[in-house]
């Protein structure tokens, strides 16, 4: 009987020894709501930029926004998960240049601007996302 309780007590312990998580850039992106509307504004951008629309013509646009929204989402700090595939894997053979990448950075803080997120908050994120730019450039 004293097993139950002791294995209680450590696991209370270990959550609470966890530091909370940071989910202040969320917060400043307008939470799921303001994501969700900066990803479909980055898309409609997206949709009328002759440099880089021909890279989204052949794909289930619905499920591209929904998987964007968790992966800014997670990186942001909010309670997602990303579940989509790795950034080499969805971006195989297209051969995606750095213009390309930057074309849509452009239509990515031309949207959060639209939203009237903050610069601060925009560059948090931008940082938070440019790791992956090797992940997705020529593969």
């Amino acid at each position: 009987m004293r097993i139950l309780p002791l294995a209680l007590i450590l696991s209370l312990t270990a959550c609470a020894q966890q530091p909370p998580r940071d989910d202040s850039l969320y917060q400043a992106l307008g939470g799921q709501a303001g994501i969700t509307r900066i990803v479909e504004g980055m898309l409609l951008n997206i949709a009328g930029d002759r440099r880089i629309v021909r890279h989204f013509e052949d794909i289930d646009i619905v499920r591209l926004r929904d998987k964007l929204v968790e992966q800014i989402c997670a990186e942001a700090g909010g309670p997602c998960a990303y579940t989509g595939d790795s950034m080499e894997e969805s971006h195989k053979g297209q051969q995606l240049t750095p213009s390309d990448f930057n074309a849509l950075v452009e239509n990515l803080q031309d949207a959060m601007d639209a939203e009237g997120t903050p610069v601060p908050a925009q560059n948090r994120l931008l940082a938070r996302l440019a790791p992956m730019r090797g992940q997705v450039i020529e593969r």
